[in-house]
């Protein structure tokens, strides 16, 4: 089953490689029995995604990408293997998608004179109102 990341852009079977374990945590005696969970590798050096997508993926500080640049994700929130390896499939896509979008540049902007004037005569206006609640003490 591959995966389509974009219309040009699609991630086939043999590129990654799916095992199923045994699921953590509370279950009962079914979850010793049952590989239930889903554990997913794909190495995003020998893939063949455009190089655009590699960099990107390459340069993201994800905990589940590890320094030989292979991408390791475990799925285990649902009972049915199916439905985790369908989750498995679908965050390894929106993990690469995520990389891929460009944030925009931030334009430094300055605030205009009548605004920075506005926001001192709010100030000014607040401490009057403020010691006017002082206790003023006349001898």
């Amino acid at each position: 089953m591959s995966i389509k990341i974009s219309n040009g852009v699609e991630i086939a079977d043999w590129q990654y490689v799916l095992t199923a374990i045994r699921a953590q945590g509370a279950g009962g005696q079914n979850v010793n029995k049952v590989s239930s969970a889903i554990h997913l590798r794909f190495d995003i050096k020998s893939s063949t995604l455009p190089a655009f997508y590699k960099q990107r993926l390459l340069a993201l500080s994800d905990h589940r990408i590890t320094a030989d640049g292979v991408i390791i994700i475990k799925a285990q929130q649902h009972r049915t293997q199916e439905k985790n390896r369908q989750d498995v499939l679908l965050r390894l896509k929106a993990l690469i998608l995520e990389a891929t979008v460009i944030q925009k540049k931030r334009r430094a902007t300055k605030a205009t004179k009548s605004s920075q004037r506005r926001r001192m005569d709010k100030k000014t206006l607040r401490g009057k109102t403020k010691n006017l609640r002082n206790k003023h003490i006349d001898y």
